[in-house]
């Protein structure tokens, strides 16, 4: 409804408010902070301050933290600015370990592997070495087993189990799969070398010029789960060949080719492209560069090779070159094994 006699053509005029007969409600004036009448309920009183919350007596009602203390009252439509960061702290996958029962021992060489120390074979070296007490006794059997509880040295230095770290890296092309490379070529490991301060392993290998998911830890028994053949983890590759896959080539690849002894049979082999060098495979062979020989076992040569899926781990919305931390549900999911 517009007001016709305005000298303001258009402006549209204020509703009138009722009472319950019908007749029209005459209420008080509402205001704005400055003082401008204004038809929403003011947040504030004339004079600029906050207005007080109150108890049906009249009382005000004061508001309180969660540790019981008093809190000032936030103006009317405050909004706390949003965290920009994509994860929190509690998502940035530095997990603690999980109780473990102090009354089951652990190999010696296992607790020093998980305290982040060095690896299995390494810590054998040392055991052999005579550098690590026990309780104040140096152990030199490899077999030696020990208690979550025991005083754990090394180097006379007391060894402390490492919280668990868990990251996903989209490698890039010219970067070597180790943690060290006797060539100072460029490592995974220098892409995500200041991300924590705990000592992380690439689980499995990709190629230098292989691109895609590959996950980085300090878990070993995970990564001994998630690359072990017998646990069969599913992965996915997107190939590129020199030229088109021939039908023949394609029905031998597809009944299996013998590599190292084994006959390896995909699972699936699509053309997610109209051409058909491009090709999605899914594989479960945990062999050496497989992907790549399979092709070369008839004749083609691989161009291009991405890993987009690896134990139902993909690298959505994680750029070539980048990583993230692995959210809780993902490690949960594989530790349960329910990724294939």
């Amino acid at each position: 409804m517009f007001d016709n006699n305005s000298n303001n053509e258009g402006a549209r005029r204020p509703r009138a408010r009722f009472q319950r007969e019908g007749a029209e409600h005459v209420g008080r004036p509402r205001f704005t902070r400055d003082g401008a009448e204004h038809s929403a309920r003011p947040h504030f009183t004339r004079d600029g301050e906050s207005r007080p919350h109150f108890t049906r007596d009249g009382e005000s009602r004061p508001r309180f933290s969660r540790d019981g203390e008093t809190r000032p009252q936030r103006p009317m439509g405050h909004k706390p600015k949003r965290n920009q960061n994509l994860y929190s702290a509690h998502k940035q996958q530095v997990y603690r370990e999980q109780y473990e029962d102090p009354t089951k021992p652990v190999r010696l060489n296992k607790f020093l592997a998980n305290a982040g120390i060095c690896s299995r074979r390494e810590a054998d070296d040392f055991i052999q070495a005579g550098v690590i007490t026990v309780n104040g006794e140096v152990v030199d059997n490899l077999g030696a087993k020990v208690l979550p509880t025991d005083d754990i040295r090394f180097h006379d230095q007391p060894v402390r189990r490492e919280r668990k770290v868990y990251i996903l890296l989209n490698k890039p092309k010219n970067t070597v799969t180790t943690t060290d490379d006797p060539q100072e070529r460029h490592t995974v490991i220098d892409i995500v070398r200041n991300a924590c301060p705990e000592r992380i392993y690439p689980v499995g290998r990709l190629d230098r010029n292989t691109t895609g998911v590959l996950l980085l830890t300090n878990d070993g028994d995970l990564a001994a789960k998630l690359t072990h053949p017998k646990f069969n983890k599913k992965k996915i590759y997107a190939v590129t060949l020199d030229r088109d896959l021939d039908e023949v080539d394609e029905a031998i690849i597809r009944a299996g080719v013998v590599l190292d002894d084994e006959r390896i049979i995909p699972d699936a082999l699509e053309f997610p492209k109209e051409d058909r060098r491009h090709i999605g495979l899914e594989i479960h062979s945990g062999q050496n560069r497989v992907v790549r020989r399979i092709f070369e076992k008839v004749g083609y040569k691989v161009v291009n090779l991405d890993r987009v899926s690896f134990a139902g781990l993909t690298k959505k919305n994680v750029g070539r070159g980048k990583w993230r931390f692995l959210t809780p549900k993902e490690v949960n999911m594989l530790h349960m094994g329910a990724f294939a």
